[in-house]
């Protein structure tokens, strides 16, 4: 990875709260509050967590989490209604990733972005039934976070 192609600075929010997302910055790219989305993070390392989260804000992203636990993302998944998820797969808690990506599409159909070091066949079989959007494989930077992102979101507005 070079410098080019990760976030350059790192700044922890100073009142992180998990149950309402601050609004979304408006920028030049997204045109009204209507084209903004929502995305769910799921990720139980903090520094991977707050990089993702700094990306798809300054990508001009409304972000919610991030959720460390399968049942901290439903939760989420209920209160916020987001467009789609990042989601990790091994998770601080007995249900894993894709345990969390069926419930969200289940219950709420939210599709995930699966972003992990676990993406074998067997893993990818399991997760499959839930309709992925795609998959980012660790370590990933985050411009590529940002347009696995933005070719999900145009992929479901097309559907």
């Amino acid at each position: 990875m070079t410098s080019e192609d990760s976030v350059g600075h790192f700044a922890l929010p100073s009142e992180p709260d998990r149950k309402a997302p601050p609004p979304a910055q408006e920028t030049g790219r997204m045109e009204s509050k209507q084209e903004r989305s929502c995305v769910l993070v799921v990720e139980d390392d903090f520094l991977i967590a707050m990089q993702t989260d700094i990306a798809l804000r300054a990508a001009g992203y409304e972000v919610v989490g991030p959720a460390t636990t399968a049942d901290e993302a439903v939760a989420l998944a209920r209160a916020a209604q987001p467009t789609l998820a990042v989601m990790d797969i091994r998770l601080a808690s007995t249900r894993d990733g894709i345990d969390a990506a069926r419930q969200l599409y289940q219950d709420f159909a939210i599709r995930c972005i699966f972003a992990t070091a676990h993406d074998d066949a067997h893993t990818r079989g399991r997760a499959e039934p839930y309709a992925p959007l795609g998959w980012l494989r660790k370590p990933y930077t985050m411009p590529s976070l940002v347009s696995v992102v933005a070719e999900a979101l145009a992929l479901l507005r097309q559907s």
